[in-house]
Parts: C-alpha cells; structure tokens; sequence
C-alpha cells in the first residue's frame, strides 16, 4: 500500500521558510498559480487569500516544497511524493521542535554545508561531539531547530 505523506511546520512567513528549506534540501517550490487562478475565476477563493511569489501567483498562508524527482499533479501544481508544507500561524514559536529535519551531509561535506546553510539564513546553535557521532544543531531562519551530520 502506497501512502503519500507531507510534513507540515508552522510559519510567520511560509514564503521564506518554503525558499531556505528549498534551496537547503535540493527541492523545489511548488507553483500552484494554475489551480490559485482557476479557483479566484470561479470566485472559490478570495484574492486576498493570494500573493505573487517569484513571479507566480501563491497562496499568501501556504507554501510547500518538494522533491524535484516525485511526480507533480498537473491541474494543482502540488507533489504527489515528498513534500513539506508551510503554512502561516500567527503566534511565534516558543518551545523546542517536538519534530525536526536531519541533513546527511557526511562528515568530510559537514563543515561546507554548515557554511552554505548559514549563508542561507540559518545559524548554528551548538555543536556536538560524542562517541556516537558529531553534528551541528542548527536553526533555521525562523528558529526551527535541525541537525547537520
């Protein structure tokens, strides 16, 4: 049995979250402006609901990502594989992650990517060295927490 799966993160700005986690992970952003334009047609959505991202058309409080390899349904723009959905609260984050991302980068690539992730707009909180393995931990730019091995 096949089951299709998305994680999902709170945001304050799903755009900005959905460019670093894009660009850190090798995925694309998903342009859903032919469904967002159909939908406003039919006057389904509100334009207010809207905002333009890159040049398209965008949901304003969702914004997802996905793996450029998995399969895209042509009529929604939205992945049918792995994928991570953005989308807009308004409270901040307060607490620890309960769920986070681990990249594999390898401990010769570490340091790199840990360079290129920064440049990204994410900062390192600590570095760990034990026995088991070391790795940074990481926080995105809005402070989600996430490991470099």
């Amino acid at each position: 049995m096949t089951l299709d799966w998305k994680l999902v993160f709170d945001a304050a700005d799903p755009q900005a979250q959905a460019a670093f986690w894009a660009e850190a992970l090798g995925y694309e952003v998903e342009d859903n402006s032919t469904l967002i334009s159909h939908l406003l047609g039919l006057g389904a959505a509100p334009e207010e609901a809207t905002t333009e991202f890159r040049g398209h058309l965008a949901w304003r409080d969702l914004m997802a990502v996905r793996h450029p390899d998995d399969p895209v349904e042509e009529r929604s723009g939205m992945g049918l594989g792995r994928r991570i959905l953005f989308q807009r609260v308004p409270e901040p984050k307060t607490v620890k992650n309960r769920l986070h991302i681990d990249l594999h980068a390898g401990g010769d690539r570490r340091d790199a990517e840990v360079a290129r992730l920064e440049g990204l707009g994410a900062s390192v909180i600590h570095r760990v060295k034990e026995p088991s393995g070391e790795w940074a931990v990481m926080a995105d730019p809005e402070g989600n927490e996430f490991d470099v091995q």
